[in-house]
């Protein structure tokens, strides 16, 4: 049955890019990934973290930083959504902070008119040093203060959509402040180095003891800058299980989130009733 059969289900989908430092070129293949997974059937696309470009430096972004609700970034991601007729979580895009030199790392969701109906500003900044990689977000972006929750609409039938971005996801309790949602989005760009030791079964956990399901979308490959990103964009159900996964490279996952296998699970093993602390 075809979620739009049914009104209990909604079909979504997880973009994975290899972005590249051309703002333009991102665009582009963004665009024609949301429109494939569209053409699929999908009621709601997610874009990865940093999509929209990784710099050849970490200062680029600040760069291409954009006002909330202008700029080419922003007007080109609602008229994508409002010509195709999609709910788009769009991964992250550079906005103006406080401190001229940085950035918030800013999720935006659109509507299927175009409209922008949700923020969150990432909170945890990434920091990771060995003898060959250095990541220190906080130099060029600002934390964002406030966790993000983004409620939509489809076939009459209400979705609670918790927002938290790619380092967010070592800390639970985030996901425990957002209370019980439908499905925890994850737009990242998570290290090759730590995706491969931490990626699936923190993704797995956050699903497992919150009782949802969680959709993560990653950047894969290698990187014009020679970063290398782990990929494996995943799509995990309330009771851990992976329902879809892509390894790496471009492209795209689906897969349906369920009101009755939500409430399977939380029946059966009433784990968020039980709490104590």
């Amino acid at each position: 049955m075809s979620a739009s059969a049914n009104s209990t289900e909604l079909k979504i989908a997880a973009i994975q890019m290899v972005s590249s430092a051309s703002l333009q070129q991102n665009l582009v293949t963004a665009e024609r990934l949301i429109k494939a997974a569209a053409a699929d059937g999908a009621q709601v696309a997610v874009l990865p973290e940093y999509f929209c470009m990784m710099g050849l430096k970490d200062t680029d972004k600040v760069h291409a930083k954009e006002k909330l609700g202008s700029g080419p970034i922003q007007e080109k991601l609602a008229a994508i959504t409002k010509d195709i007729g999609i709910y788009l979580i769009a991964g992250t895009i550079p906005l103006e902070a406080k401190d001229p030199n940085k950035v918030l790392n800013t999720t935006l969701i659109f509507s299927p008119d175009g409209q922008r109906v949700g923020r969150y500003d990432k909170i945890h900044l990434f920091g990771f040093q060995t003898s060959t990689e250095r990541y220190q977000e906080s130099e060029t972006i600002e934390a964002g203060e406030q966790p993000g929750i983004v409620k939509i609409s489809i076939n009459g039938t209400d979705w609670t959509l918790g927002l938290s971005i790619c380092y967010d996801l070592r800390f639970p309790e985030l996901y425990r402040a957002l209370g019980q949602v439908d499905c925890h989005i994850i737009p990242a760009a998570f290290t090759y180095t730590t995706g491969k030791d931490h990626w699936e079964i923190l993704l797995r956990a956050r699903a497992i003891e919150n009782q949802c399901y969680v959709l993560a979308s990653a950047q894969g490959g290698i990187h014009q800058n020679q970063r290398r990103t782990w990929g494996n964009t995943m799509l995990i159900d309330p009771w851990g299980d992976i329902l879809a996964t892509l390894p790496e490279g471009e492209g795209f996952i689906s897969g349906v989130l369920s009101k009755d296998k939500l409430n399977e699970v939380r029946s059966k093993l009433p784990a968020l009733a039980h709490r104590k602390l």
